[in-house]
């Protein structure tokens, strides 16, 4: 019975220190998330102006096996409504 309370306290402790060690693993990531993001932040880039011009019309090709993949994907239910090349 001896050994019995030692492995339950030896468990206890154990878990106990790894759960204290999480916790302050979490906590320094907190911490080290906002300095960062105080002292160096994400540097914003302007967006870039849009294109005034429409964009290039997709082949006939490539609209059909579009098209095509789309009817088998949902057998015959699905459409195919606007294609735009990003």
């Amino acid at each position: 019975m001896e050994n019995l309370n030692t492995a339950l306290l030896l468990m206890v402790v154990g878990m106990a220190t790894v759960f204290a060690i999480l916790l302050i693993v979490i906590y320094l990531g907190k911490g080290l998330i906002a300095l960062v993001n105080k002292y160096a932040p994400e540097e914003v880039v302007p967006a870039k102006p849009s294109a005034t011009h429409a964009p290039a019309p997709v082949p006939a090709n490539i609209m059909a096996a579009i098209t095509a993949a789309v009817t088998v994907v949902t057998h015959g239910k699905g459409k195919v409504t606007k294609v735009e090349k990003i």
